[in-house]
C-alpha cells in the first residue's frame, strides 16, 4: 500500500461548537511522510501536527495545544480523514475551533469526496499493536489489542428512554465509515445545556449542530438512525485515535469512554514503545461487505 494525500484542495466554513467563533478551513494536499498537520493561517501558518503529544486539556471536546496554540474539536475532522486512509494533509484554518457544520462528519466526507485521492510514492507505514493495554477510570475503560486490521468496539449506556445501552463494532474502512458513522450527529441533554454555557462552552451550539434530548424524547428530531448516540461516540472514538498518528492494526474497545479515555490510551501507548512496531505490511484486508448490513442504517421510524 502506498501513502495518500489528496488531489486537490476543498473548503467548508461555520461556526465553533464550544467557542461560537466563525472560521473557514482548506484541506491541501500534503507531501509524503507529512501525516495530519493543522495550520493556523491566522498565525503565520503555526503548525499542529495531530499526535498525542499534542492533546491538551480534553473535556467535551479534543483540542491540540503546541506552544501555548490551540485548535478545538478536531475529532470529527480527524474521524474522516482517518478513516479514508487520508496519510499526508494539510488542514488550513484561521480560528481557535473546527466548525461543528451539522454536528457529524459527513460534511467533512463531502469535502474529501471533492477532494479526490492522489498515490505518493512512499509505501504506508502501519503502527501494529503487539501487546494489550488498557485504561481504566471507575466502571469506564478503554482496551487496545493486536490484530490484523482496525476495529473499534464502542458500547455507550445512557439513562434515557431514546438511548440506553447501544453497541457499535466494525472494521473501519472508508466503506463503514460512510456507510455506517459519518451521519451521525453530537448530543447533548436539554438539562445540560445552561450549565456548560456557564462553563463557556457550546456558544454556538444550535438546533442544527447537535441533537437535543429532553426528559423522554428528543427536541429537533427525526433521528438519523435509531443508534445514533452509540454510532457518534464510536465516530469520536476514531477520530481520538487519528492522534497515534498512523494508521492502526489493532483491536480497540472502548466502555462507556469519552475523549479523555481516549488520548489517555493514546497517550500511554504511544510511551511505551514496547507496546507497538511500525511496519510497512497490511497483514489482512477488512472484509468490508461482512460488516456493513450489520449495521446498515434504518429510518427513525424502523
Amino acid at each position: 500500500m502506498l501513502q495518500t494525500t489528496i488531489a486537490k484542495a476543498a473548503s467548508a466554513e461555520g461556526v465553533g461548537l464550544h467557542t461560537g467563533v466563525y472560521g473557514h478551513i482548506r484541506l491541501v494536499p500534503a507531501p509524503a511522510d507529512t501525516g495530519i498537520v493543522f495550520r493556523r493561517v491566522d498565525l503565520d501558518n503555526f503548525p499542529i501536527e495531530a499526535q498525542g503529544q499534542n492533546v491538551a486539556r480534553v473535556s467535551y471536546a479534543t483540542s491540540l495545544m503546541k506552544q501555548g496554540v490551540l485548535l478545538s474539536t478536531t475529532e470529527h475532522l480527524l474521524a474522516a480523514v482517518y478513516s479514508c486512509g487520508i496519510d499526508n494533509v494539510y488542514v488550513d484554518i484561521d480560528s481557535i475551533e473546527v466548525p461543528i457544520l451539522d454536528g457529524s462528519a459527513e460534511p467533512f466526507m463531502q469535502m474529501l469526496e471533492q477532494a479526490g485521492t492522489r498515490k505518493l510514492r512512499r509505501r504506508r507505514r502501519y503502527l501494529k499493536i503487539l501487546k494489550p493495554l488498557q485504561v481504566m477510570e471507575g466502571d469506564r475503560r478503554i482496551r487496545i489489542s493486536p490484530a490484523d486490521e482496525f476495529r473499534v468496539r464502542c458500547y455507550v449506556d445512557f439513562p434515557h428512554p431514546l438511548v440506553g445501552q447501544q453497541e457499535v463494532e466494525m472494521v473501519v474502512s472508508p466503506e463503514t465509515f460512510r456507510y455506517l458513522l459519518a451521519r451521525a450527529r453530537t448530543f447533548c441533554f436539554e438539562r445540560d445545556i445552561e450549565p456548560l454555557r456557564s462553563m463557556g462552552l457550546i456558544r454556538g451550539g444550535s438546533l442544527e449542530n447537535a441533537i437535543v434530548l429532553t426528559n423522554d424524547g428528543v427536541m429537533n428530531g427525526p433521528l438519523r438512525f435509531p443508534d445514533e448516540f452509540g454510532r457518534h461516540k464510536a465516530l469520536d472514538l476514531i477520530g481520538d485515535l487519528a492522534l497515534a498518528g498512523l494508521p492502526l492494526l489493532a483491536r480497540v474497545e472502548a466502555y462507556k469512554a469519552g475523549h479523555a479515555l481516549h488520548t489517555q490510551l493514546v497517550s500511554q501507548l504511544l510511551a511505551d514503545r514496547s507496546l507497538w512496531t511500525i511496519t510497512t505490511q497490511e497483514t489482512m484486508q477488512p472484509e468490508i461487505e461482512a460488516q456493513v448490513p450489520a449495521l446498515a442504517p434504518l429510518s427513525a421510524t424502523d
